[in-house]
């Protein structure tokens, strides 16, 4: 059985955005979307995320009264179809609720409402079985602009545009997908780049790398329940954002996470959770920092 992390984007995976905001959504710290769960033609589910940040820190990466503690809740219909024995396509539809918390103020903001439709091909280039059981994946993946872009939410040239439940842009995705596995232990490493178009509001999120890396075991507890627990690194890279060209200084940057997640089957239904919390990250020049991320899912496999 393949085992893969696609980027789905947000996807991602995205992932990734792909789902709420550039940062928190649809950007950095996004695109993880854990081990798919095994599956021999589809799969249908409903996820969940939880993002924690926090914005407009001062220029040593201190709370002050202009400083937001943001919480982004996002739950997905997420569903994935091979077709043939070599390509697959897959489809996320987001919803998101966002929370926003001023210190200096004590006052609260909420907005609800579709995030950025994600579609993703994928094609197998590679399924082999000897000694090691390999597989190579490539895909490419559209964002649709079908969240709710604000522009009168950017405000501040100190503070990421990531109060949003879209871009408002058409965005592009391209991954591979390598995975490796001797007997029960696996090695999943993917690698993608997102690039984001300028959206009708002059505004232009950064492009992305991501890079991450996955080792699981394959275990059960009978015939009818699998595990597969997972451990691995998520290093993400975004550009600076721009608007009428000009650059914005203080977006974009660079976190390292760690991710620890299992996933369980059991007959057809698979359950899954992954946690991820940085171990370094220097985002918008230090004035925004990720706290930590959670993902869970319950998908139906047929």
């Amino acid at each position: 059985m393949r085992k893969i992390i696609l980027l789905t984007a947000i996807a991602g995976m995205n992932f990734t955005s792909l789902f709420a905001c550039e940062i928190c959504g649809g950007g950095l710290g996004s695109n993880y979307t854990g081990l798919l769960p095994n599956f021999n033609k589809r799969f249908v589910g409903i996820r969940y995320h939880f993002n924690y940040v926090n914005t407009q820190l001062d220029v040593d990466g201190k709370t002050t009264a202009l400083s937001n503690k943001e919480k982004y809740h996002t739950a997905e219909l997420w569903s994935a179809w091979n077709i043939g024995s070599r390509w697959r396509v897959m489809a996320i539809v987001p919803y998101s609720h966002i929370e926003k918390f001023n210190y200096g103020t004590d006052s609260k903001s909420k907005k609800d409402g579709l995030g950025d439709i994600n579609l993703s091909g994928y094609f197998n280039l590679l399924n082999k079985e000897s000694v090691f059981t390999q597989s190579i994946w490539v895909g490419v993946g559209a964002k649709l602009p079908t969240g709710q872009y604000n522009k009168d939410e950017f405000t501040n040239m100190n503070s990421p545009n990531i109060y949003q439940l879209g871009t408002g842009s058409v965005d592009f995705t391209g991954s591979v997908n390598y995975d490796i596995r001797l007997n029960n232990i696996g090695l999943n490493t993917n690698a993608s780049y997102k690039v984001n178009t300028k959206n009708k509001d002059d505004y232009q999120y950064g492009n992305k790398l991501t890079l991450n890396g996955s080792v699981y075991y394959n275990t059960a507890l009978s015939s009818d329940i699998k595990l597969r627990p997972n451990v691995g690194l998520q290093y993400e890279n975004q550009a600076k954002d721009h608007t009428m060209d000009y650059q914005i200084d203080e977006t974009g940057g660079y976190n390292t996470n760690t991710n620890l997640g299992l996933e369980a089957t059991v007959r057809g239904v698979a359950f899954g959770f992954s946690y991820q919390t940085p171990i370094a990250q220097n985002i918008s020049k230090g004035r925004t920092e990720l706290v930590n991320k959670f993902l869970t899912h319950l998908t139906f496999t047929f």
